[in-house]
């Protein structure tokens, strides 16, 4: 919800545009890869540069991503779609014109989920091509790099539900878990490969849509959310001076800097540019066979493993939530569980969720992602193990994570030549025990008192002694019952 607006009695209404580069490596209609960083100019051919005479030639992979998608979404496949040219001139444009999707797209409606479970219904998908990119702080030019020129989009529509800022970011956070699980995209912002054009306009409740102005081009989740409110305050504030004439359907950018939206350009309507099908690329077919074909591939979702590890192996909300927002730590949890046993899931997920994603967060070990890792979900699902049979105690098991995060191997072969292993000797335990309370007499005589949290310092002095290795549990209730005695 926006604050301001909403205090002053104004709804808040949002619609997103949404650009999501495919992940097929290569071109839409053009023959060379794409890579992000490459050399300025240096991932170009005559059709990415519009060369005379150059043809597209549509790649088969883009649209079984964009297919992904959409049937993710629950969306409608069209058995036809086209490609269309929308001509604009501008010096990152080639061609003098995009290919895209207008009047046949290749799927309409769907939805997205939100993590609160409500659907936010969508107008459309299509499949286009991206521009190339203009650099303009290089010095008095203005530089073009065309590597980016030609690179597969889907753009995402949906229909003019949203209220406020918060609820564009809860949409972009969820589309976002779609276009990564399914392998469409890896979705990173900060790489523009997804992007967001925002529609924001306020209405008294009840009354009919007042003027959009669309906000162009936020590559940041936080962009997204300051620019939304940044815009609906100026609206009510001009709605309420009486000035409607500053609320125009435009076209403004954001200024992240100062934090305010700031006029681009006035807001074209479709003629403008001069929509046409494109005469040198046919029709798509795309067959029944076809996307039963593209559903049996579809992994299971986000939110369908949210509700299953709630559901079936006991996790709480918040635990589902942190496992599930990386789709590579989400299936190194499933791989670890499936070794394990649903009975240590629990134990596993606090494993993944503190001590895994710790490290990868950390300075103290090279790897960044799960896949960099030098060990898998066999190790893990060992080290989980020992500890869970009570071979390894926490402490210990936190020494050989380390081991395991930083150089690999076997978990037991780290057990073993740490000499980590848990002492499971009644009568050592009960020495240490002994050992602690002659040395704590203060903390021991207040335990005796019936003091019993005191015990504290005692458990601590048993496991220096014992190196880690004694079972934390046991030690206090030898420490009570010699206490008691």
């Amino acid at each position: 919800m926006s604050t301001f607006a909403t205090e002053r009695g104004y709804e808040v209404v949002v619609g997103l545009e949404v650009h999501a580069q495919l992940a097929t490596g290569a071109k839409l209609f053009a023959p060379e890869p794409y890579h992000f960083g490459a050399p300025p100019n240096s991932l170009i051919s005559v059709v990415s540069t519009a060369q005379p005479g150059a043809l597209p030639v549509l790649d088969r992979a883009a649209v079984d991503l964009a297919l992904r998608v959409a049937l993710a979404l629950e969306c409608e496949i069209a058995s036809e779609s086209r490609f269309d040219r929308k001509h604009y001139f501008y010096c990152d444009l080639p061609k003098g014109y995009q290919i895209t999707q207008l009047f046949r797209p290749y799927c309409s409606g769907g939805r997205v989920l939100l993590a609160d479970g409500r659907a936010v219904a969508l107008e459309r998908i299509h499949i286009e091509e991206d521009a190339g990119k203009a650099v303009h702080d290089r010095g008095p030019y203005t530089l073009v790099d065309l590597n980016r020129a030609g690179v597969p989009l889907i753009e995402l529509v949906t229909t003019p539900t949203l209220t406020g800022a918060d609820d564009a970011v809860a949409f972009m956070e969820s589309y976002r878990e779609v276009l990564v699980y399914t392998g469409a995209s890896d979705a990173d912002m900060e790489k523009g490969n997804l992007r967001c054009d925002v529609n924001v306009s306020v209405r008294r409740p009840g009354e009919a849509l007042r003027t959009k102005v669309e906000l162009k081009n936020l590559n940041s989740l936080k962009s997204v959310h300051a620019a939304v409110e940044y815009e609906a305050r100026r609206q009510v504030e001009a709605y309420e001076a009486g000035r409607d004439d500053q609320v125009i359907q435009e076209t403004r950018l954001f200024d992240t800097d100062r934090g305010e939206t700031r006029t681009m350009r006035s807001k074209e309507d479709a003629h403008d540019y001069r929509y046409m099908p494109d005469p040198d690329l046919p029709p798509v077919f795309v067959s029944a066979e076809r996307v039963e074909a593209v559903r049996a591939t579809l992994p299971e979702l986000a939110h369908e493993r949210r509700a299953r590890y709630e559901r079936d192996l006991g996790l709480s909300a918040y635990d589902a939530g942190v496992l599930t927002a990386d789709r590579e730590v989400s299936d190194l949890f499933d791989a670890v569980v499936e070794r394990t046993g649903t009975n240590a899931a629990k134990q596993a997920a606090n494993w993944i969720s503190n001590q895994l994603l710790g490290a990868l967060a950390g300075d103290d070990i090279e790897a960044t992602t799960v896949a960099e890792l030098p060990f898998g979900a066999d190790e893990l699902a060992e080290l989980v193990q020992l500890v869970e049979e009570g071979t390894l105690h926490t402490k210990g098991a936190r020494e050989v994570f380390k081991k395991l995060a930083s150089e690999g191997g076997s978990p037991s072969a780290w057990v073993e030549s740490l000499g980590l292993a848990a002492v499971r000797d009644a009568g050592a335990v009960e020495a240490w025990c002994a050992q602690a309370i002659e040395a704590n007499a203060k903390a021991a005589d207040a335990v005796r008192g019936g003091n019993e949290k005191a015990a504290g310092a005692l458990v601590g002095a048993v496991m220096k002694l014992s190196e880690g290795r004694a079972d934390p549990g046991e030690v206090r209730e030898t420490l009570l019952r010699l206490l008691r005695a």
